[in-house]
């Protein structure tokens, strides 16, 4: 596809009748008990263009040519999360599992024409730097070091995807699931991955995400492996669906790691020896909730660890209440970020928990941002770091 966006809003002439539809109805910006705001980006602004009604109101007008772009339109377009609260709340069946794709195709759009925030651009800047590949700009690390200090071989039926938030900022999350994989005996090894392309899909800046999948997956199918899996929402989600429908070929098993504990805890191979007595909460990570619909399997191996008391927040599962990381959000909005995250921890303080669970680094580095900033005095982990304090016996 040499990097072009799989569908232009020119092409979409047919979204015409159904923007119209959304923008007049607006039901999407709350809850079911209509008390709360489920959109972070509504809430923020409280003016309707920064709704998803009002998002599409504005795609139409460029869709028809009533208006053109320019940075106040697309200030409008990437001041969203995608977080996928709207698609939940969505009443128009045939309409409501692809708003985030037409977010996601405007700012494709908005790149197009030049009007790319700037600070999302450092994402592709920095991504695209051979020295770097990450959006992190970080010098890019083969793991080479790693699959030694794990002894690692060189193909394997399994490649651990760490993901560059892992990799270069959540590096306890990385090297707990590098020694959960030994103690399981998993037969896996470690390639030179290249960013998954998460943060330049979201942002729009799509032009060389297939360059970076065809790399991943070459490497991949050089490591000998059929399965991949990944510690990280945002990777589980780009690999299961955004690479194929950037056309990737490829016919690999994608895992996320809590899927693999599930496994080996319903098939008894993992006994989970210690207890873990802490009342704790578990946030849902918009990219595997809402995105891909994992909503049971986390909660069902949290109950699996003796001694844990899993409580729930108000809003959970499919109006889980977004961290405000993703989408550009965190770079672009960095403040704007940290106060929804501010939001889920006061949700999370009303149910009594001392510790915020999730299985996304991104999550885990955004809520432990706004923990810090507001003194919330929460311990901020990820699952698979439950299980490496824990005594496990591996079958």
């Amino acid at each position: 596809m040499g990097g072009e966006s799989i569908i232009t809003l020119s092409e979409k002439q047919d979204w015409r009748d159904i923007v119209h539809r959304c923008f007049r109805c607006g039901y999407c910006k709350f809850t079911l008990e209509y008390s709360d705001f489920n959109c972070p980006s509504y809430k923020k602004y409280q003016f309707e263009t920064y709704s998803t009604g009002g998002r599409l109101w504005l795609i139409y007008g460029i869709i028809s040519g009533e208006i053109q772009w320019n940075e106040g339109i697309a200030n409008v377009i990437y001041a969203c999360p995608t977080c996928g609260n709207c698609t939940e709340n969505c009443r128009f069946e045939k309409f409501n599992d692809f708003l985030v794709d037409i977010i996601e195709v405007a700012r494709a759009e908005a790149v197009k024409n030049g009007f790319c925030p700037e600070k999302q651009k450092a994402l592709l800047k920095r991504t695209e730097n051979t020295e770097y590949y990450n959006p992190y700009g970080e010098k890019n690390s083969d793991n080479t070091e790693l699959k030694k200090k794990y002894n690692l071989p060189g193909k394997a039926e399994w490649v651990y995807f760490i993901g560059c938030t892992s990799n270069y900022r959540q590096q306890n999350l990385r090297d707990a699931t590098l020694r959960f994989l030994k103690k399981a005996k998993i037969d896996f090894t470690l390639i030179d991955e290249h960013c998954c392309c998460s943060p330049i899909i979201r942002t729009g800046q799509i032009k060389p995400v297939n360059d970076f999948i065809n790399y991943n997956v070459a490497q991949i199918k050089n490591a000998g492996a059929t399965k991949i899996i990944t510690s990280c929402a945002g990777c589980y989600r780009t690999i299961k669906k955004d690479w194929l429908k950037f056309g990737a070929d490829y016919d690999f098993e994608v895992f996320h790691t809590v899927e693999l504990v599930k496994q080996l805890l319903d098939e008894d191979r993992l006994k989970i020896k210690s207890e873990y007595k802490n009342t704790v909460t578990y946030h849902d990570p918009c990219h595997l909730g809402r995105h891909v619909g994992m909503y049971e399997i986390p909660r069902e191996v949290h109950n699996k660890i003796p001694g844990i008391k899993l409580v729930e927040m108000r809003r959970n599962r499919e109006n889980a209440w977004c961290c405000g990381a993703g989408g550009g959000v965190k770079i672009g909005y960095p403040e704007w970020s940290v106060e929804v995250s501010q939001e889920r921890l006061i949700e999370a303080k009303e149910t009594g928990a001392s510790v915020i669970s999730s299985i996304c680094p991104f999550c885990r580095t955004n809520l432990s941002d706004a923990n810090e900033k507001y003194n919330m005095g929460f311990e901020v982990i990820d699952l698979i770091e439950f299980l490496d304090q824990l005594d496990i016996e591996i079958n």
